[in-house]
Formats: C-alpha cells, structure tokens, sequence
C-alpha cells in the first residue's frame, strides 16, 4: 500500500517546543528509513521526499500488512521524523534551521500535530510530491463560498 503525506511542517511549533523552519532539510534531502514509532525495524520504503512550501511531503510503500491496515482504516496516521540538529537558534521556542534527516516514522501521536498521511492507494501508481494533492487547498473543480 502507498501513502504520500507530511512528515514535518515548517513554521509551526511542535509539542516538544520545536519548530523546524523552511529551508531547514537544504535542497536534497537523501532518501531514509520507513520506520514504526521509531523503532528500528523498517516497515517499508520511502519512494520519494522533497520539501515544499508546507514542509517535507512523502510518498512512501507500508510493507508490513498489519500497520497497512492500521493506515488503511483511518486508526493510524500520524507522521514523525528523527533527525540531528546542525543549527538551531534557542529563545522562547528551539528554531531548527539546519537538520539531518536520519528517518520518517508512522506513529499513533506525532510531535507536529499537522504531520499526517493524507492520502491512502492501494494501485502501484500514485503521482509525484507536487501533483499528490494538499488536502489544505481547495480544488479547482470546487466552488468557493465567497462568491
């Protein structure tokens, strides 16, 4: 099963009173592990990820059929990552600007409360990070309610 999602988001304070800024991950961010509540055993692939203006999008392949059901059904869908500070800047909140990205994770409670898996496919095509769409915007083909 696939998935695509956002497994941080820039400019919003976390739980831990982290907040990882744009920019933060550079331009190529490497390909890491697909882990479960961070623990070290891999549950499937990371296919792709890239930042964009919201935070670091993923589109990922659950081999692991019990936690693809847990997905499947709704009853998991939380996204974290683990990662080493190279630069931060410490006042009110800790400023991540510059991290080394080590894994993503599915987890049952995320630190980012906006990192989630928003789109679930069970066919072995789904599009890249930018076409997936960002259920925060509204699609073409809706109407708007301000006229």
């Amino acid at each position: 099963m696939r998935f695509a999602g956002y497994a941080a988001i820039f400019d919003r304070v976390d739980r831990g009173g982290d907040v990882i800024r744009a920019g933060a991950f550079g331009a190529d961010v490497p390909v890491v592990p697909l882990l479960w509540q961070h623990r070290g055993r891999a549950i499937g692939t990371i296919e792709r990820i890239a930042p964009d203006q919201r935070g670091l999008r993923v589109i990922g392949r659950i081999d692991d059929a019990r936690v693809a059901g847990l997905v499947r059904g709704g009853a998991l869908n939380g996204l974290s990552i683990g990662f080493r500070a190279r630069g931060a800047v410490r006042g009110r909140v800790r400023e991540l600007t510059a991290v080394d990205l080590v894994e993503v994770s599915l987890v049952a409670q995320p630190m980012q409360p906006l990192a989630r898996v928003h789109m679930v496919e069970e066919r072995a095509t789904m599009p890249p990070p930018d076409l997936v769409p960002d259920p925060r915007q509204p699609r073409a083909d809706e109407e708007s309610d301000h006229g």
